[in-house]
């Protein structure tokens, strides 16, 4: 770990802040680009608001110097927003509810959404990270081909029948699943990356969602909020034109989730340390067919924290039941890994210019001419009994097996 000064007078920031006084903070290097902050005398973590232990604050441009006599190196120049250190590249929208209980969103509310399309049909939800890689869940690529060019990644639509100026339609270079999906226990390490073959232009509709650092710890009134084009419930399809839903969901304790699951499932489905409880008991807001692989986002800093990703839960005929989402910080030093190993793909064409689908998408669970296409990643825990046969398209332990 190697210490720095952040040369920034945070404490002077009206809105709620750090719970430290000084107004020079030290940080500590946790990964490439992940800081915490900590007190200066301490080396304690600072407290922001509802966000304890780890931050996620990224400086993507610094000067450095080193300060006399003391062999560390201190920022001399950060990006400010609003009187902290954020990223300069993920940040919250101009715009300010399976999804199960939700209610339609606004054009450009979560702008780093994106649909997860399998040979023109949206399967999953998936969370652009940055100008080149996604997010999303391992279980959504069971049971179909793992060819890149069977995949499409929409970006910056709320809608995904109804497309405008902002839409754009990705090609997939890679898929990264998790070497360690299902090993150990049903949904562990529920995880995937896209590569695209070209870098998206960021805009005011396509921002991508910050990651966090390793072991981020939340606060159980921390502000969350769930999206996806999923089922609305366990007989009823998004109707047409498919608009995002949101919700506003509490953080669980994983042992609690234990308990209430406990006594309607098997002991083989509980939730891990590498999992996140999320849900709402009074409302009923849960994650459903469809929403498998959407971001769990959370306000920390002035930014939106891309938490957790959606990955199972009860069928959802039981919506006041908790969803269980991938925690994403428990992946955080994988996902830096794997952009790092990963080299860039070689297009044989310019990036396409902002594009709509060449054909109507169809969600997934929605009625279309013949047999509706019902995507493997709709599967609940009424199908665990089903034997799975995992194909991957790659198992990264190590640079050099990408």
């Amino acid at each position: 770990m190697s210490c720095c000064h952040l040369w920034s007078p945070l404490a002077s920031h009206h809105s709620p802040g750090p719970s430290c006084s000084e107004s020079l903070l030290h940080c500590a290097l946790l990964s490439n680009s992940q800081w915490q902050l900590v007190k200066a005398e301490s080396r304690q973590p600072c407290h922001f608001g509802q966000a304890t232990g780890h931050l996620p604050l990224v400086f993507p441009s610094v000067k450095w110097r080193g300060l006399p006599g003391s062999g560390i190196w201190g920022l001399t120049h950060v990006s400010i927003v609003g009187g902290r250190g954020v990223s300069t590249a993920c940040r919250k929208p101009k715009v300010m509810w399976r999804i199960s209980g939700g209610q339609d969103v606004v054009a450009g509310q979560w702008p780093w959404q994106a649909s997860l399309m399998y040979q023109g049909l949206h399967v999953c939800g998936a969370v652009l990270i940055n100008s080149r890689w996604l997010v999303s869940a391992a279980h959504c690529f069971l049971k179909k081909s793992h060819a890149p060019e069977n995949y499409r990644v929409l970006l910056g639509s709320t809608q995904l029948f109804e497309h405008t100026q902002h839409t754009l339609e990705m090609p997939v270079s890679r898929i990264v699943m998790h070497p360690d999906f299902e090993k150990l226990h049903p949904f562990g390490s529920d995880i995937a990356m896209l590569q695209l073959l070209f870098p998206v232009n960021f805009t005011s509709y396509i921002i991508p969602a910050c990651l966090p650092a390793p072991g981020l710890q939340l606060l159980s009134n921390a502000s969350c909020w769930i999206t996806g084009w999923g089922m609305l419930n366990e007989e009823t399809p998004l109707p047409t034109p498919f608009h995002l839903q949101e919700a506003k969901v509490g953080l669980i304790e994983n042992q609690f989730c234990n308990l209430v699951y406990g006594h309607r499932l098997s002991k083989n489905f509980s939730v891990y340390e590498e999992m996140l409880c999320v849900g709402d008991f009074s409302t009923g807001k849960a994650i459903c067919h469809g929403d498998s692989g959407g971001p769990l986002v959370c306000d920390l800093l002035s930014s939106w924290v891309l938490v957790g990703l959606a990955s199972w839960g009860l069928d959802c005929r039981h919506p006041t039941y908790p969803s269980i989402f991938t925690n994403v910080s428990y992946f955080s030093h994988w996902i830096d890994e794997i952009q790092k190993c990963t080299p860039l793909p070689e297009p044989m064409a310019p990036p396409p210019h902002t594009q709509v689908p060449s054909q109507s998408l169809q969600a997934a669970g929605s009625p279309g001419p013949g047999t509706a296409f019902v995507p493997s990643e709709t599967w609940t825990l009424l199908l665990q009994d089903l034997e799975l046969s995992l194909l991957w398209l790659c198992v990264a332990c190590s640079c050099s097996s990408i």
